[in-house]
């Protein structure tokens, strides 16, 4: 009887956890769908708009794209709607709260950078014409909020999804991926802002607070 009844425990827990890792990836997703609406639905710009380009920014778009692939890769993903370390029911509960908590607030920061832009947001590295050098709304927190953004993203999604070594993987070829990114748009605002952006700059972090 006794034997019985730590079995019967020992599933009920495990049907518990997976419960919350099942929410979590449905969170995500979520997350995911909000997200590709912030661009689907944002403003364009007029055609024949664009000053100035780089192309050079692709190598580090490129990367960025691995980092995400990485996460979600299938065969690299841990076993469906279970913990991304063995974890107490309490500890796995609170990661599953910081994980929707990172998505959920990505989200938000994505959504309101792209409002912010307006029709100055792209994804190759450009200006256009008339193009201003955004520094209220989120851009008072960070220069490049879309990137943190992203990032956020990536975590949670290799928090619900993949192993944790993947995730490290997956942040590390991001992270060089988007360094590459802001060195070359950041060129170009340099370029043609001169003084102004370099004071922004000085002023505000890249991506991360307090680290870059």
């Amino acid at each position: 009887m006794v034997r019985a009844g730590v079995r019967t425990m020992h599933i009920e827990t495990n049907s518990h956890l997976d419960v919350i890792a099942l929410s979590v990836f449905a969170a995500v997703i979520v997350c995911w769908i909000a997200f590709v609406l912030v661009f689907w639905l944002r403003q364009r710009p007029p055609k024949g708009a664009e000053t100035q380009r780089d192309r050079t920014a692709t190598i580090g778009i490129g990367l960025e794209m691995v980092g995400f692939f990485l996460v979600w890769f299938g065969p690299l993903a841990r076993r469906y709607f279970s913990p991304i370390v063995p974890m107490p029911r309490a500890l796995e509960i609170v990661v599953a709260a910081i994980t929707i908590g990172i998505a959920v607030a990505s989200v938000g920061l994505v959504h309101a950078a792209v409002r912010r832009l307006g029709k100055q947001w792209a994804v190759a590295a450009r200006l256009v014409e008339g193009h201003n050098l955004i520094t209220d709304g989120p851009y008072r927190i960070v220069r490049n909020p879309i990137y943190t953004g992203m990032l956020g993203m990536l975590i949670a999604t290799g928090l619900a999804v993949t192993r944790w070594s993947v995730l490290l993987a997956g942040i590390a070829v991001f992270v060089l991926g988007t360094y590459l990114r802001v060195r070359v748009e950041e060129r170009l605002l340099r370029g043609h802002f001169g003084s102004e952006f370099d004071d922004y700059a000085r002023r505000v972090p890249a991506m991360i607070p307090g680290i870059w």
